[in-house]
């Protein structure tokens, strides 16, 4: 049998599943994914540069098949020493068959790349969107292993349309997100 992809998987055993376990009848009240945001915040003593930016925005490129947004600073910050206008981060946004996509390439060939895995914690907030830190960006099977200087790192959030955590830990658990056991 072939492998199914998660927009599949989503519509048919998903759904199906997640039905019997949350119990509610109607296809449409079910949880579901809204959006995911994949952000690296750029720090000024160790990745600033020209050609950081450059690298880092063609790394997260090629993870998300989206071109990334620059993120300028609103107002300065003397202690960390940022003006105002400078940019502080790379961002996507993800919807629709791409961030389902990265979400299918990020829980079967990302995470388990992860040297000494024992899960990621289940940490929700109120609306049950979840967020996910990762250290090094050359899990992802796409990126080469670069120089030690060019390891950065990335935050991926998942926002959720759900009634509350536990229909989104329901939806994350059936796609395949590893948590820790509890």
């Amino acid at each position: 049998m072939a492998h199914l992809s998660l927009h599949d998987r989503l519509r048919g055993p998903i759904a199906q599943s997640l039905q019997k376990e949350l119990c509610i009848e109607n296809r449409h009240a079910l949880p579901r994914m809204e959006k995911v945001v994949v952000n690296v915040g750029i720090n000024k003593s160790k990745l600033d540069g020209k050609e950081m930016y450059e690298y880092i925005s063609e790394s997260l490129a090629t993870i998300t098949g989206q071109k990334p947004k620059y993120c300028p600073s609103r107002k300065a910050i003397s202690n960390f020493k940022i003006r105002e206008g400078a940019i502080v981060g790379v961002m996507v946004t993800l919807r629709g068959k791409r961030m389902e996509d990265f979400v299918d390439r990020l829980v079967s060939y990302a995470l388990p790349r992860i040297r000494d895995f024992r899960g990621l914690p289940g940490k929700f907030d109120r609306q049950g969107n979840y967020a996910i830190g990762i250290v090094d960006h050359s899990i992802f099977p796409e990126i080469p292993p670069p120089d030690t200087q060019k390891i950065f790192g990335m935050q991926v959030q998942f926002c959720m349309r759900a009634r509350n955590e536990t229909q989104s830990r329901a939806l994350l658990k059936q796609i395949g997100v590893p948590f820790r056991p509890s």
